[in-house]
């Protein structure tokens, strides 16, 4: 059976530990619950804090409770209570948390946290490592851990690692403020899926990944040196058929076996025909947006005095780091506003807020949900929040309506609900009106559609489709892997190229042979790359053609001396040692088409900051590599739109080169100048090395028994990878002797 290895600041379980008695007692978390069905199908592992550090017991407590750790198939990781502090109250919860839920007035900055976060990690990372085997797999939770992912790539590479992310992920805008971003960006790079709960957060990471990396993204995938890592959004479900059994059977339960709480709400109803309960539940966060919200009822009973005495609100707040100071100051403004609100409107038998400081057990939580009319949810920012979707579960008689803050990431999927701006009190005012005055068969309508969706993707295939996903991930990379450059196909390679009567390598230049600076004009050979074509270009019945999509006047600055043959702009140019410049054969053309496609090219060029265009003989090249990334991928789309439509009858086409486009012929290419050249120049061992779309072309065009090389992982007709250009390199050193 197929093993996997879980990851996450704490452990499913919770421990209790007392004199010779040791419990141990289940999370009842969405998390826990959801990595049940996985549990079961492999042999799995779960790596967690286990709740107290090793000081805290005995040496014999601590072994019996190791000993029951492992039967329950978890497995701990111990750190400090002072690296507890600095790890998970600092870095974690005073750094990451309020940075990635975009209240970055409570951001501490501080290295002592950053560096709790780094020994914490590496701590998982070391007991990982022991315990890791091939073919497993590695699923790493949530914001504690993101520097884990690489710390285990370092140490295992072939390792199949997830990542999955379960608070929002920042704009770039926010992200780019936190000092260590490049590491944690780098950190969460390392796994080869990474999962967010909405395309928004994914969104956001992508455009976090190319402006700080600069790596190549198409559509999720991020196309790394030696890796191809993906992105997907997995909107995170709950245990539907709990909390609606539970429901149902909550419902049924006899006068006598009621709990006070529900004795208490039935005593509300029977006090008035019209009465109606709204329901708040939060954990008590700052995210959450609590007090907007008791602002907004307020502003609710004075706008519409009519419900007053008939509406009451039900607010629980959990308990939550309250050692935290914004924590404790947001307590007491809740302290505050909802003294407030009941002292301006209480009256006899009718109390405007029912506010509850604490946890409750299941049960009562159930009957909460069944027993209140409206829920009303309406956090600032929030990752997921099952709340809303566990309310609607358990609305088991199909009544009930759900106001839900557009900024919950919950709300991508249930925008049928009565959506809220968080922020707009005379919005919620209205909205709870409307919740209050909706017709039963309305409020059915969209409590089925609402029911029959979460019930579908539920926690369980949430978990499911994660680990699907990654295992489809362990495919595209073994067919990466598949097409390196091994020691034994670098063998086979060198014996054909010893043993040809008469050789033709066709090198591409940027990016292949020189790495691609930023900066395309700055890229220029150095006195390595001369030594290395120089040796095989002294080699007998060897010719050495650099093929590129340069203007030809550049090459003449660097190549014009040397014993090579040059190809220019993509096979226009052709010049031999000791001769000029000449067309390729049937390459002159009428350049007519420049004088509608340059201003257009021109006006791209002038709007988007750092972008440049080149005129060459026969084509025209847009290139913005050094313009903002997510700027330079809406124009680029933009201007290919443009100009293929104008483009479509004269024979000219639009191209994705290196950060660039480009537009020729349709007939010119590396390709076509290649097979020219080996009709003239024929040979029995053909090499072409490159790095970009422009070089498919010369793959194709080049006979079967050809050896094609690609630098980089991108998708090509190329028969072998090459990681860097320095590999690239490494194989022409090896070819020269």
């Amino acid at each position: 059976m197929e093993r996997l290895i879980i990851a996450s600041n704490r452990l499913p379980l919770n421990i209790q530990a007392e004199k010779d008695n040791i419990q141990v007692i289940p999370s009842v978390g969405g998390l826990a619950t959801g990595m049940k069905s996985v549990y079961k199908k492999y042999r799995s592992k779960w790596f967690g804090w286990p709740g107290f550090e090793k000081s805290e017991t005995d040496d014999q407590t601590r072994k019996e409770i190791e000993k029951i750790l492992k039967k329950e198939k978890c497995h701990p990781v111990y750190f400090s209570r002072q690296e507890k502090e600095l790890y998970y109250s600092g870095f974690s919860n005073k750094t990451i948390w309020p940075l990635f839920h975009y209240f970055l007035e409570y951001v501490h900055y501080e290295d002592r946290y950053w560096d709790a976060y780094i020994k914490v990690n590496q701590k998982f990372a070391d007991e990982i490592i022991q315990y890791v085997k091939p073919g497993d797999k590695i699923w790493i939770h949530d914001y504690h851990l993101m520097l884990l992912p690489q710390m285990i790539r370092d140490k295992v590479p072939d390792a199949l690692i997830g990542f999955f992310l379960h608070i929002p992920f920042p704009s770039y805008e926010l992200f780019r403020v936190l000092p260590w971003r490049r590491e944690i960006l780098g950190g969460l790079l390392g796994a080869d899926l990474i999962g967010f709960h909405t395309y928004d957060y994914e969104r956001h990471f992508l455009s976090s990944v190319r402006r700080l990396f600069g790596y190549n993204t198409y559509i999720n995938q991020i196309r790394m040196v030696n890796r191809i890592a993906k992105t997907e959004s997995f909107p995170m479900g709950i245990d539907y058929e709990k909390f609606y059994q539970a429901s149902l059977e909550s419902r049924q339960k006899p006068l006598d076996k009621r709990s006070e709480l529900k004795t208490e709400i039935d005593k509300y109803y029977q006090e008035g025909p019209d009465r109606k309960l709204i329901l708040s539940i939060d954990r008590l966060d700052y995210s959450k947006g609590i007090p907007h919200r008791l602002r907004a009822y307020e502003h609710f009973l004075n706008k519409y005095p009519e419900y007053q005495g008939k509406v009451t609100l039900i607010l629980l707040a959990v308990p939550s780091r309250i050692n935290v100071e914004q924590y404790q100051v947001m307590k007491s403004e809740i302290d505050e506003l909802v003294g407030r609100i009941n002292g301006k409107y209480s009256f006899v038998n009718w109390t405007p807020v029912w506010y509850f400081y604490r946890s409750l057990p299941f049960e009562n939580l159930i009957e909460l949900y069944h027993s209140c009319d409206v829920a009303l949810i309406t956090p600032v920012r929030d990752g997921m929040n099952l709340v809303a979707k566990e309310f609607i579960a358990t609305r088991s008689d199909g009544s009930g309506v759900l106001i839900l803050s557009q900024m919950a990431g919950a709300f991508k999927e249930m925008s049928e609900t009565l959506n809220i701006n968080p922020h707009n009190k005379n919005e919620i005012a209205d909205a709870i009106k409307q919740a209050l005055e909706m017709p039963a068969d309305e409020q059915k309508e969209t409590i089925t559609l609402l029911q029959n969706r979460i019930k579908r993707y539920d926690v369980k295939r949430w978990a499911s489709e994660f680990i699907n996903a990654l295992e489809a991930m362990s495919l595209v990379q073994k067919k990466y892997v598949s097409r390196e450059v091994t020691p034994a196909v670098q063998d086979r390679i060198l014996k054909a190229y010893k043993k040809a009567e008469k050789r033709v390598l066709f090198l591409d230049y940027d990016g292949t042979l020189v790495n691609l600076e930023k900066n395309h004009l700055k890229t220029r050979p150095d006195q390595e790359l001369y030594q290395i074509l120089d040796k095989l270009a002294h080699t007998d019945h060897t010719d050495v053609v650099l093929v590129t999509g340069r203007n030809k006047n550049y090459f003449d600055k660097w190549f014009s001396s040397q014993n090579y043959i040059l190809i220019a702009e993509h096979g226009i140019w052709i010049k031999k040692p000791g001769n000029n410049w000449q067309f390729t054969e049937n390459t002159y053309l009428n350049n007519e088409w420049k004088k509608q496609v340059l201003p257009i090219v021109q006006a791209y060029t002038d709007r988007t900051p750092a972008s440049r265009f080149e005129e060459k003989t026969n084509s025209l090249a847009w290139h913005y590599g050094n313009t903002d990334p997510d700027l330079a991928l809406s124009r680029a789309v933009e201007l290919k739109d443009e100009l293929s439509s104008m483009t479509a009858n004269l024979q000219l086409v639009v191209f994705d080169g290196n950060k660039c486009l480009e537009i020729r012929n349709i007939n010119l290419n590396k390709g076509t100048a290649a097979r020219e050249y080996l009709h003239e120049n024929p040979a029995d061992f053909v090499l072409a090395i490159g790095d970009d779309y422009t070089d498919e072309h010369l793959y194709e065009e080049l006979p079967d028994s050809a050896v094609t090389l690609k630098v980089g992982i991108d998708k090509t007709m190329a028969k072998y990878h090459l990681t860097t250009f320095r590999e690239a390199r490494n194989l022409l050193k090896k070819l020269s002797g």
